[in-house]
């Protein structure tokens, strides 16, 4: 049930530093990203193992997430977000650690799985931004915090190349040790304890059931390139996590308290938000494939750019800055369109940046437009996302709520890797004897599904029922009256 009284405001000075740790949490845990991107090619040779197994480094850090972004939400939702936000960045501290510690695959991915749980602290931050910044500054916290999960993933590209090259690397994740101990004091000091817990028995069954249905389809989509798509070992993985999720939704919908409302979920609003996030995360992925592979390859391929890593990952670290300056752009839109169309609006924008893309791809700087311009339209998407979740469903679910539609984004990542590496590696031609490399058309057919994905974001997010515009003060309208105010 929604509280009788919204709290008291903070005042404006410690709302602006609450505002700021959530801001930081969170970007330091998105950063989780692309922090082994500069070393995976060497991962093998490093940790003394094989290629597959190596590959577990990166997979390990996704499983974990998408498992934990709702997960963690709950708890956050049962038990107060603030001692959930002080404890996932404890994680992160013990996973970076770990990482910074081991020499072999094992502990680093455990180490790296610690960290992927650790991300469950961006969803809580969102919801916590959203209940603790005062009204005039609310959409423009909610857009802030939010927009971190692409600026972490842009800007630890050039930052972890640079500590790679220039360090062992080992020090990436002493590097992350202390943003993640920065993290933990800052939030414990900083952010106000707020009673917000709504005390009920943790679904542990459905917590499991959950987690065993996402490994299942994240594993084979992940692994579908590697294992082959045509491989029994990849569908049965998908299968058998589809299969588990069905038996999952039905036992949630029959428990009296279960971790997801899959009710709440069947609302048009939040439905088709988070198909609409499914769409946009795999069109912010999409560049991140693909803009630094043709950056880095060989000027000899006739398109190549010949960029190193650490070249390639500044060419795209304006995208990251341009997500943030997006931020007090995309508080306006939601003031003044809502968050339905502002929505629909980022949508669009990534699809324009991606038709740029393809016909701009002569020269780095070229791609910097379009990356920026693709940037532009992520910000503003995953600005609105929130927003249109936490205004539809009830107080007791909000940290639970975004935590899903964080995980949606995240599928739609997932999914994004597997098809450009399926796109990239299906039209490819021969460098040199031995060497296979995508061709130029490859790319660009890339950027063209990467801008059909993003229009289909764009108008499925149009399906939403229409409302009167959400302004900075709804959240603290119970979500019945929300429901009345919808035309």
């Amino acid at each position: 049930m929604p509280s009788s009284a919204p709290p008291a405001e903070l005042s404006s000075r410690r709302a602006v530093w609450t505002i700021a740790v959530l801001a930081f949490g969170s970007l330091a845990g998105a950063l989780m990203q692309t922090l082994v991107v500069p070393i995976q090619g060497e991962l093998p040779e490093l940790l003394h193992t094989s290629a597959s197994t190596a590959s577990w480094v990166v997979t390990a850090t996704l499983l974990a997430a998408g498992v934990a972004m709702p997960v963690v939400g709950r708890l956050a939702d049962l038990y107060g977000k603030k001692p959930v936000l002080v404890v996932s960045a404890i994680l992160l501290v013990a996973g970076s650690v770990a990482c910074a510690l081991a020499d072999s695959a094992v502990p680093m991915i455990a180490g790296r799985a610690l960290q992927g749980i650790a991300m469950g602290y961006i969803p809580v931050a969102i919801s916590a931004v959203r209940e603790l910044a005062p009204a005039h500054l609310r959409n423009t916290a909610v857009a802030g915090v939010s927009a971190t999960l692409g600026v972490g993933g842009a800007i630890g590209l050039p930052l972890s190349a640079w500590i790679a090259q220039s360090h062992d690397w080992h020090a990436l994740f002493w590097v992350s040790a202390a943003l993640a101990t920065v993290m933990v004091i800052l939030t414990a000091v900083v952010v106000p304890h707020r009673h917000d817990a709504h005390p009920a028995k943790l679904d542990l069954v459905g917590a499991a059931g959950l987690a065993i249905g996402l490994v299942g389809v994240l594993v084979g989509v992940s692994k579908g390139n590697d294992w082959g798509w045509g491989s029994g070992s990849t569908w049965g993985m998908i299968g058998g996590g589809i299969v588990v999720i069905a038996l999952w939704s039905v036992y949630e919908l029959r428990h009296h308290d279960p971790l997801v409302d899959l009710r709440t979920f069947a609302h048009r609003p939040v439905l088709f938000t988070n198909l609409a996030a499914a769409f946009i995360g795999f069109g912010m992925m999409a560049q991140s494939i693909v803009v630094p592979q043709l950056l880095e390859m060989p000027e000899a391929t006739g398109y190549g750019l010949g960029q190193t890593i650490l070249q390639a990952g500044l060419w795209m670290a304006p995208g990251g800055i341009m997500m943030m300056l997006f931020t007090p752009v995309s508080a306006k839109l939601l003031d003044r369109i809502g968050g339905r169309l502002t929505l629909s609006l980022g949508a669009f924008v990534l699809a324009c940046g991606y038709v740029l893309a393809a016909f701009l791809m002569d020269a780095p700087w070229q791609l910097l437009i379009a990356s920026c311009v693709i940037s532009g339209g992520v910000g503003i998407g995953y600005a609105a996302m929130p927003t249109l979740i936490l205004s539809n469903v009830p107080a007791e679910e909000a940290s639970a709520s975004v935590g899903v539609n964080t995980l949606m984004r995240s599928l739609g990542t997932t999914t994004a890797g597997a098809v450009m590496v399926a796109v990239l590696t299906g039209t490819t031609t021969e460098l040199a004897p031995g060497v296979v490399i995508p061709t130029q058309g490859a790319f660009q057919m890339c950027f063209v599904v990467g801008a059909i994905a993003a229009i289909a974001g764009a108008l499925v997010v149009l399906l939403v029922p229409k409302q009167r515009n959400l302004r900075v003060d709804d959240a603290a309208v119970a979500p019945e009256e929300q429901a009345a105010l919808a035309h």
